[in-house]
């Protein structure tokens, strides 16, 4: 955001991220940025609130943070040699106005060896990472074989469309 050229201040409430087990894993990210931004609804003045949600999906399926290193090993053997998808959403709410939006970006990861997982959650901790990765970690140049759509996006924030929503906002 400051690169970007924005003032802001990182408040981070604490909040339930359940969802409904009968909602399309497609909506779950729009459905929690909103979720979160209505947390700090009541705190509203002049500023807007930029809440946002990463979800990695693999064969239909959400990959949430992982709890243990257990799970975050299953996840990763799982995305190794595989095609996900990364949705993020955004949440913009000023005291009278909400706008939600989300961008999609399809990621390919090359097959991860055993040890190469186990040295990832050992030295990154990525547990509260959806997927159990992040881009920017040193997964994200090793096991990241390609891109299609906004590296931002898998990052957790697709600024290209904050920058032009907030703009019209």
């Amino acid at each position: 955001m400051r690169e970007a050229g924005y003032e802001f201040k990182v408040m981070s409430p604490e909040m339930d991220e359940s969802f409904p087990s009968t909602m399309p894993v497609e909506e779950i990210p729009s459905y929690l940025a909103k979720k979160k931004a209505e947390v700090l609804k009541n705190t509203i003045t002049t500023e807007i609130v930029i809440a946002s949600d990463t979800v990695v999906i693999l064969e239909g399926q959400v990959m949430n943070k992982p709890l243990t290193t257990s799970e975050a090993f299953q996840m990763l053997s799982k995305l190794s040699g595989k095609i996900h998808i990364v949705i993020t959403a955004v949440c913009l709410m000023s005291k009278d106005k909400v706008l939600v939006f989300d961008d999609r970006t399809e990621v390919t990861f090359k097959n991860l060896t055993e040890n190469e997982i186990n040295f990832y959650i050992e030295t990154h901790k990525p547990f509260d990472k959806a997927g159990a990765y992040g881009a920017q970690d040193w997964i994200g140049m090793v096991a990241i074989e390609k891109i299609n759509g906004s590296y931002f996006t898998v990052m957790g924030l697709p600024m290209h469309r904050v920058y032009q929503e907030l703009n019209s906002f």
